[in-house]
């Protein structure tokens, strides 16, 4: 399923707070909107629904939502949220005290229990909502008693993956591995670790540092906290070694640069793409692909439409 936008843009101005809490109510979860200033709501929603929970990233000026009592029992969402925050301070109001959100920072709350969330100076964040009866088959829980704070700019691997799989899904509309990430939430909330969460995180920190030659299974298995023999028995059920997904990675992103930007050199590309030697690249993407970079920074310059 493709990713769908609403936005506030365009509506006139006494009906925008009014179809910003329809459209959650319906897409997500039901929420009451109000305005800190004068200004007008301004917010716009980018939704994809998956077989398991519901993917959102929105943006908005300054405004407070609620979801009081009242309205939870007007409208249960029976689910559990997760809010990571991308730019702005966001504040989150609870029966036990207030929170103060980051950016890189994810909050994990139950959605059927009261709670105000405040962007002072407005927001970007990822939205992601997990039916409870999704949420206890993966986590053994039926619910978020005290909301949880997670650090994915840095300091939690799997709430890093985490926000990397949605922020894709949304960005690109392309496939989504909804197992792994459901296994990824069981960590960031109830410590659940398997080798699919010791897989993804590998992953995601080799996409963030493709570029270092010095990348290593040594590096990446202290970066997600666990030995390098216990990665390399996470990958071996891939069928691919840590070095031999290194390597893939770097080719394909290697490809991708000589095919999109055909003026930058080939050295330039191999040294972006984390490889210390332009021969070495050269040899092994010749053996992945069966042609030279040069060839096919050629080709490309050619389709190129001023050479048309």
């Amino acid at each position: 399923m493709r990713p769908v936008s609403f936005s506030t843009a365009g509506l006139p101005e006494a009906q925008k707070i009014a179809r910003w809490e329809e459209h959650n109510s319906r897409a997500l979860i039901g929420l009451r909107c109000r305005m800190l200033g004068e200004a007008a709501l301004d917010a716009t929603e980018v939704n994809l629904q998956l077989d398991g929970m519901h993917l959102a990233r929105v943006r908005g000026n300054a405004h407070v939502v609620e979801r009081p009592a009242a309205e939870v029992r007007r409208n249960p969402a029976d689910a559990v949220a997760v809010y990571l925050t991308l730019v702005g301070e966001a504040f989150f109001y609870h029966d036990d005290g207030v929170l103060t959100l980051r950016p890189g920072q994810a909050l994990i709350c139950d959605a059927d229990r009261p709670f105000m969330r405040g962007f002072s100076r407005g927001l970007e964040e990822l939205a992601v909502k997990v039916p409870r009866p999704v949420f206890r088959s993966v986590t053994g829980l039926d619910e978020v008693r005290t909301p949880l704070v997670r650090d994915f700019g840095r300091g939690d691997p799997s709430a890093r993956s985490f926000a990397r799989l949605v922020d894709e899904a949304l960005t690109s509309g392309g496939p989504v591995d909804e197992d792994v990430a459901l296994e990824l939430l069981a960590s960031m909330t109830a410590g659940h670790d398997t080798a699919s969460v010791h897989v993804a995180n590998a992953r995601t920190y080799i996409e963030l540092h493709l570029s270092d030659p010095g990348l290593s299974a040594a590096r990446v298995a202290t970066a997600i906290g666990i030995s390098e023999r216990h990665l390399s028995r996470a990958f071996g059920s891939t069928g691919v070694s840590v070095p031999q997904f290194v390597l893939a990675r770097r080719l394909d992103r290697a490809h991708t640069l000589l095919a999109s930007a055909p003026g930058t050199p080939v050295s330039q590309v191999a040294a972006r793409c984390g490889f210390g030697s332009a021969a070495h690249f050269s040899q092994t993407f010749r053996a992945r692909y069966g042609r030279r970079p040069s060839d096919v920074r050629r080709e490309a310059r050619a389709a190129l439409p001023d050479n048309a």
